[in-house]
């Protein structure tokens, strides 16, 4: 990590809590629908997921056992909505297994496995990448990972603390060695990089002189 980059995030995160409050992430009411919608979130706006959810909400399903029974063509029309819906009923049908496996969707049995040891074997499900496994270790699960996406690697990026050329888990590794072993900020930090990447840091035309960190572009 760069010198001052740790000082620069913590700047970085009084800027954008102060201007924009709390986030109140990740939207879902047990730790199975945050793992799904961190399945359906993939490549996909929120609204999007949100009509799926609330699709298998109305048929009944949301729960490990009863998605699992459910055959996989008519979990695919229920999450029609999230785009992508034959690929990502597969996908979540992998990590419905997973945790049916390792915990039987019990997920306070996890409380002894090691948090990176659990991101290792996320990662070797079929459809789970590094953005996916952090989404369900970090909102579903509650353990220190930080979520790294296109609006953080962007943020960075044209702040000079991350290239063109840098990895998910170099960025990745520059927050958890710069914040405090806190989840909640952890949640909150991410949450507020993607309010502000919406709001300010777009990919095309963004509004630096709006935006709570524009000053320290200067």
């Amino acid at each position: 990590m760069r010198p001052n980059t740790a000082h620069t995030l913590h700047d970085f995160y009084e800027a954008l809590y102060g201007a924009l409050g709390p986030s109140r992430w990740w939207p879902g009411e047990t730790p199975l629908e945050v793992i799904v919608g961190a399945v359906l979130t993939q490549n996909t706006a929120w609204n999007n997921v949100e009509k799926a959810i609330s699709a298998l909400k109305a048929a009944e399903v949301l729960e490990g056992r009863a998605l699992l029974e459910l055959p996989e063509a008519a979990l695919a029309e229920l999450i029609r909505p999230a785009g992508f819906f034959r690929l990502k009923a597969g996908r979540l049908r992998n990590v419905l297994k997973f945790f049916d496996e390792i915990c039987d969707f019990d997920f306070g049995r996890l409380a002894d496995m090691d948090t990176e040891r659990l991101r290792e074997r996320l990662l070797q499900v079929r459809g789970v990448g590094q953005e996916t496994a952090d989404s369900i270790l970090l909102y579903a699960l509650e353990r220190l990972s930080f979520v790294v996406d296109a609006y953080t690697w962007r943020l960075l990026n044209r702040h000079g603390l991350a290239d063109d050329e840098a990895e998910y888990g170099e960025i990745r590794e520059m927050f958890m060695a710069a914040l405090p072993e806190d989840v909640p900020l952890y949640n909150e930090y991410h949450a507020l990089i993607v309010r502000a990447g919406k709001a300010w840091c777009r990919k095309n035309r963004p509004l630096c002189a709006e935006c709570p960190l524009g000053k320290f572009l200067e």
